[in-house]
């Protein structure tokens, strides 16, 4: 039985959000505490905004409490920011189902996946820079990858290298949940993923694998010379102002924060996440950060803020991925019926950051579980929810890997 726990935390681990049928008929919400509270903020930045019309906040406060409840998703925070229409902030649920302390917008939360936006866009102002080149292959820098004679830095960064994932590793998964607050480093991680042979020839096909982005933040640190989380903070989160983002060395966890819950442990039952190291995530997976940076962080990523425009064309060469309905990965970034950003998962935690470059819109979606519900995250059945009713035209789905 713990076995198959294990496969099933193997594929979810970091992983893309799942889309299944939206159908919310479970008795899960039974477990959730008994608070409707929606918390109605003003703008992180504390300036002023122009609330959507009322009765589209009544119709997204209503989807947003009632996926909640029947999904059994204990708080969310969901940001949405629509130029001519105005902005919508609002937190339901609690933080800490403990203590029944609310869900707010000003919570630091743990961001799984987005972190990769973070690492590559990192890189690639080493690219800009001239000290590396998309179609170098990885052995250039790194001696340690199967095949990485083949291996280019822009297959790592598409998804396209064929290298194995570690978090599908049973051994990293056993040892992951047997001490959750264990620390990793780089090295243990592709120790893992290096126990098994490439999946697949380099550039044939698409595998979602966090051995690629563990990779180019040792190729950030070897040509930056400083360690990945100063480098993003000196030339990422620093230049884009966002003065709440950071990659932690630990399991330190600045508050306030939400209180994560998951269901991915060795014995299945639901456990409170929030004191977990995250280093076994480090640059694909290991980032904290808020609503306020996050809203920022969406536009300057999507647009190429912080990157020479023929880098940024390079990162938004977007290639089809079998299964994805008009869905496609860049380097390091998703597109998804015109939103272009990242969605995040660990154990406790998801998330979503976009941006809609033909409104100029952004929505930002925090929650403290990662626990499906009929198939699919979480995360994926609020934002599909929040943008069936705001942007009809393009809705918000990535299905699994």
């Amino acid at each position: 039985m713990r076995r198959v726990r294990a496969r099933r935390l193997a594929t979810a681990l970091l992983a893309l959000a799942t889309l299944a049928p939206l159908a919310l008929t479970s008795p899960a919400a039974q477990a959730l505490p008994p608070t409707t509270a929606v918390a109605r903020s003003a703008h992180p930045a504390g300036a002023p905004h122009q609330e959507l019309d009322p009765a589209l906040v009544a119709r997204l406060d209503e989807a947003i409490a009632s996926t909640r409840q029947e999904a059994g998703i204990p708080g969310v925070t969901v940001g949405l920011w629509l130029p001519g229409r105005g902005t919508y902030i609002r937190s339901t649920g609690v933080a800490d189902t403990a203590t029944g302390t609310p869900m707010t917008p000003d919570l630091n939360m743990r961001i799984g996946s987005e972190t990769k936006t973070f690492t590559v866009t990192a890189l690639l102002e080493l690219v800009d820079e001239g000290l590396v080149g998309l179609d170098d292959p990885i052995s250039a820098y790194l001696d340690c990858v199967p095949d990485g004679e083949h291996i280019t830095i822009r297959q790592l960064a598409e998804m396209r290298s064929g290298l194995f994932s570690y978090t599908a590793d049973d051994g990293f998964v056993h040892d992951l949940l047997s001490d959750p607050t264990r620390p990793f480093t780089p090295s243990e991680l592709l120790e893992y993923a290096f126990r098994h042979p490439n999946v697949f020839a380099p550039g044939s096909a698409f595998q979602y694998s966090n051995t690629n982005t563990i990779l180019l933040g040792l190729v950030v640190e070897k040509l930056s010379g400083m360690p990945l989380a100063d480098f993003i903070q000196q030339r990422v989160t620093g230049p884009a102002h966002l003065h709440r983002t950071f990659l932690p060395a630990g399991a330190e966890f600045p508050e306030p924060h939400a209180h994560g819950y998951t269901r991915q442990t060795l014995s299945g039952e639901v456990a409170d996440t929030t004191d977990w190291n995250p280093s076994w995530g480090w640059a694909a997976g290991a980032m904290i950060s808020d609503l306020h940076d996050l809203h920022h962080w969406a536009k300057v990523v999507a647009t190429g803020t912080l990157l020479s425009p023929a880098t940024q064309a390079q990162r938004e060469k977007f290639l089809s991925v079998p299964g994805f309905d008009d869905a496609g990965y860049g380097l390091g970034l998703f597109r998804t019926h015109g939103w272009v950003g990242h969605n995040g998962s660990l154990p406790g935690y998801q998330s979503v950051t976009m941006y809609l470059p033909e409104q100029d819109a952004t929505m930002v979606i925090l929650l403290n579980t990662d626990i499906p519900y009929a198939g699919a995250g979480p995360s994926t059945l609020v934002a599909h929810a929040v943008t069936s009713i705001v942007t009809p035209d393009n809705i918000y789905q990535l299905p699994g890997e």
